[in-house]
């Protein structure tokens, strides 16, 4: 079966700056991939290059077989794309924005209430439909974006940083919205860096760093495969050369010891660094999750690494 979406050798450089560098990517009908990364990963370039809203410098791109590049208006038909800066006309209400859209994508008559009727229920914007853009939150605006988006229930859904500054109820709404899409059988990229997210979506998972894939797959196996407890040691200043002479994993001013005892191991680290546990500034245990995945692969933490260029 072809899938909706298969990204292959994909690769995209601004000037000097590789954005993405051989991104290799398949998602099927019904499934969610959760595209996991620290901002300046590469995640926005390959959302849209898959939109057909860029042009890669090599590889393909297919969705449902056909060719991003080559057939753009045709692919563009069976997508729904919502970038994470949100677009919406502030001088129309609610439901004509989504009504415009709606319009734009070929939808008429019956079925163009319908649909508008539908999305609208499904992102709590009944009671705002006739309330200009201009007069929303910005958790409401970014649910009507997210609507505009999907009001065509497109078989391939792209969301790029769909609850960035997003409130509680839009958070939920939008996670809802994206499990019912994914139920009725469209493909779902969703690109994010909230963690938890993912796992509350039970979506597969691909991770980029530095504009390579570097860990695909189901939650639960590359947290078995990869994720492994660690014990944190954070200093004021360098790490101490006994720790380094141990192996810890050194990241700047924090040392890693992967350990499957942190409570032996901790009480050990403190008898080895003697008068240099002056410097220790805090001690964490890091438990296998997602996020020990990033930290085994790539040897950085994933909060500090969104903030990376």
């Amino acid at each position: 079966m072809i899938p909706l979406l298969d990204v292959r050798g994909v690769r995209k450089s601004y000037g000097r700056t590789v954005a993405l560098d051989g991104v290799d990517l398949t998602v099927g009908e019904g499934t969610i991939l959760g595209l996991l990364g620290p901002n300046g990963a590469g995640k926005t370039s390959l959302v849209s290059i898959v939109a057909g809203l860029r042009r890669p410098d090599a590889g393909t791109v297919r969705v449902a077989g056909i060719d991003v590049t080559r057939e753009a208006p045709r692919a563009r038909s069976i997508i729904g794309y919502a970038p994470q800066d949100t677009g919406v006309y502030s001088s129309l209400g609610v439901r004509e924005n989504v009504r415009f859209f709606a319009a734009l994508a070929g939808l008429r008559r019956g079925e163009l209430r319908a649909r508008v009727d539908a999305i609208l229920h499904a992102l709590g914007l009944d009671e705002l439909s006739e309330r200009r853009a201009s007069q929303l939150s910005g958790g409401e605006r970014r649910r009507l974006h997210t609507a505009i988006a999907l009001v065509h229930r497109p078989r391939l859904v792209l969301l790029d940083e769909p609850t960035t500054g997003a409130d509680v109820r839009t958070r939920a709404e939008i996670l809802t919205l994206v499990r019912a899409l994914a139920d009725d059988g469209s493909a779902v990229v969703y690109s994010t860096h909230y963690l938890h997210e993912i796992e509350e979506l039970g979506a597969s998972v691909a991770f980029i760093d530095r504009g390579r894939v570097v860990a695909q797959g189901d939650v639960a196996r590359l947290v078995a495969h990869h994720g492994t407890t660690a014990l944190e040691l954070t200093f004021d200043g360098d790490v101490p050369h006994i720790l380094r002479a141990d192996g810890a994993l050194v990241d700047g001013s924090v040392a890693r010891i992967p350990t499957d005892d942190p409570a032996a191991t901790a009480a050990h680290m403190l008898r080895e660094l003697g008068s240099a546990a002056g410097s220790l500034r805090g001690i964490e245990v890091i438990r296998p999750s997602l996020e020990s995945v990033f930290l085994s692969i790539t040897g950085r933490r994933y909060e500090s690494a969104e903030h990376a260029a």
